[in-house]
């Protein structure tokens, strides 16, 4: 369920004419049989798992993956709503990969796993969102432009504001643009390339932001992220 603050968010989108465009368009493609991801079940995943106040630490990421499994799960596509994150028994993306080397170096007790569900980062408050919430399968960044980035940007404006202070991650200069207004004397932000293979070695391996991350929310009387991910999720 989209927790309360945020559904408030998306009830006051709905009444704006952009985002009505922006639905109106999402719907015409579905309805000529385009294949648009993740799932419309999935779109707003990254808002159920905590409230605006609850947040710790936001994640920004670009545009949901736009492909679909191998094998068994040839159908299952990748994305569910959660930036970075694939589901269950998909194989884990190159960047993902280059986040969990980052990560084997920088968390200790860090195992990497053989999945790359990170559900369980988000029910610890770590937002996993993207700054456009559909793509067209096969398509990377089909869907930009369509308004997503106006309903992304009043999320980050709200969780600046009323969030009491969190971390955020911004990976990219997509990312690094985005959060150009939040408030970084209440708000801790960490800047760094993005983790995809074509990025990852200008900076992003040794940018250490989950124990900077962590550090800062203990430093702030917050409980700090269990990045370890099970082969159970």
């Amino acid at each position: 369920m989209i927790q309360s603050h945020w559904q408030q968010i998306i009830e006051q989108a709905k009444q704006q004419d952009y985002y009505c465009q922006l639905q109106d368009e999402i719907t015409q493609q579905r309805a000529q049989g385009i294949t648009i991801f993740p799932e419309e079940k999935d779109v707003f995943n990254a808002f159920e798992f905590c409230d605006l106040a609850e947040v710790k630490v936001v994640v920004l990421g670009q545009d949901p993956y736009h492909g679909v499994g191998k094998g068994d799960y040839y159908h299952q596509p990748q994305a569910h709503g959660l930036a970075f994150s694939v589901t269950n028994h998909i194989k884990v993306p190159p960047s993902l990969v280059n986040i969990y080397k980052e990560l084997n170096t920088d968390v200790e007790g860090f195992l990497t796993p053989t999945h790359g569900n990170l559900t369980s980062w988000a029910e610890q408050g770590v937002l996993l969102l993207n700054t456009v919430l559909t793509v067209q399968q096969g398509k990377a960044h089909s869907h930009a432009k369509l308004g997503w980035e106006r309903f992304t940007d009043d999320v980050i404006a709200q969780i600046n504001l009323h969030n009491a202070g969190c971390v955020f991650i911004l990976w990219g200069a997509h990312a690094q643009k985005k959060g150009r207004n939040i408030d970084d004397s209440k708000h801790l932000v960490l800047n760094g390339p993005h983790p995809s293979p074509l990025s990852a070695y200008r900076g992003f391996f040794g940018c250490q932001h989950f124990s900077k991350a962590n550090n800062w929310l203990l430093k702030h009387n917050k409980p700090a992220i269990d990045w370890r991910l099970t082969n159970g999720e």
